[in-house]
């Protein structure tokens, strides 16, 4: 195996969120990620706890500089109506000192709070937006 240079080691600084086809420019940092759920599954004459898939969950967050109202601006008529809107993310992380770029797709997106107001005395404001998810695809993945 050839050695690993440094400088392929995505730098972060070069990840993009889209929000319903909109680029989101204030984004701080976003994670998706998905949970295995598995069931225990025991077999006869063996100790051993074995494992047997049975579905996933996913889940993520997404924290944005506080510069527009973006949880509100998505969830608020939600919470008062029960209309949930329908929410796709594409995330893309990329370098251009990298071997590639990583897109995926997230779609059947929930968000599960915002914050209606909040605010700290000589700090920099941010939002989070957790969510959940019921399916992705990957669109671009690295490989050397």
């Amino acid at each position: 195996m050839a050695k690993l240079r440094s400088n392929k080691q995505i730098n972060g600084s070069f990840g993009t969120l889209w929000v319903n086809k909109e680029k989101w420019m204030d984004v701080e940092s976003f994670e998706a990620t998905v949970n295995l759920n598995f069931e225990d599954v025991n077999m006869s004459e063996d100790l051993a706890t074995h494992k047997k898939l049975m579905g996933w969950s996913g889940e993520g967050s997404i924290v944005v500089k506080k510069v527009y109202s973006r949880g509100a601006a998505l969830m608020a008529d939600a919470a008062k109506t029960g209309v949930v809107p329908d929410i796709e993310l594409i995330g893309k992380l990329e370098d251009p000192d990298a071997y590639g770029a990583e897109r995926v797709a997230i779609s059947e997106v929930t968000f599960n709070s915002f914050t209606l107001l909040k605010f700290e005395q000589k700090t920099l404001q941010q939002e989070e937006l957790p969510f959940n998810f019921a399916d992705y695809e990957f669109l671009d993945q690295i490989s050397a």
